[in-house]
């Protein structure tokens, strides 16, 4: 049962190509939730600015900060939404609370699965035919291995005790060995949705 009439927000959260998007619209299969993964701001906007550029940055974060508002004033059951999170970085977190703030401000549940697998793994899904299909910025292989290896040793791409404060909120799944839809069912289960 939902704790408000607001619609819930899931994050699913972790490094690149660990299936968040895939275990994102198998979530959304089963609850009705709708999913919005980070590439659908961000495929659009690289066709006309450089990823690093102030005119994407400033445009995707305010296109999805719209998003976020407007969903959280509608009638959705919930929203599913796609992130890479470093979490030695302040200003993600600050990031996500943004998005997450038109949610908290309707009393809605603010939920973050996070997903854990090992690297190897996480390259060979890399050149999934979904993830490409939806991810024209991620065809070039070579360039999209690389970066996942070098953000893998930049960031620090999945939690450590950072959600110990709201463990009913937080959900860790490592996906490893496990299909789509049961990291997906254990996620419904877990969080009542």
């Amino acid at each position: 049962m939902s704790h408000s009439t607001a619609p819930t927000l899931l994050f699913v959260v972790g490094p690149a190509a660990v299936g968040k998007m895939t275990v994102g619209g198998a979530i959304a299969e089963r609850t009705g939730f709708k999913l919005f993964h980070n590439h659908l701001t961000i495929e659009p906007l690289l066709r006309l600015f450089p990823y690093e550029s102030p005119q994407f940055q400033r445009l995707n974060h305010g296109f999805r900060e719209q998003i976020f508002a407007e969903a959280a004033a509608s009638d959705l059951r919930g929203l599913v939404f796609t992130v890479v999170w470093d979490f030695d970085d302040p200003a993600d977190a600050a990031l996500v609370e943004r998005y997450a703030a038109p949610f908290r401000e309707r009393g809605a549940r603010v939920l973050f699965l996070e997903l854990a697998a090992d690297q190897g793994v996480r390259l060979e899904r890399n050149a999934g035919e979904s993830r490409l299909a939806e991810k024209a910025s991620k065809r070039d292989l070579e360039w999209s291995n690389g970066n996942l290896v070098d953000m893998d040793a930049k960031f620090r791409l999945n939690s450590l005790d950072d959600f110990a404060h709201i463990p009913e909120s937080h959900l860790l799944i490592d996906n490893t060995e496990l299909e789509p839809d049961e990291a997906a069912r254990r996620a419904v289960e877990y969080f009542g949705i």
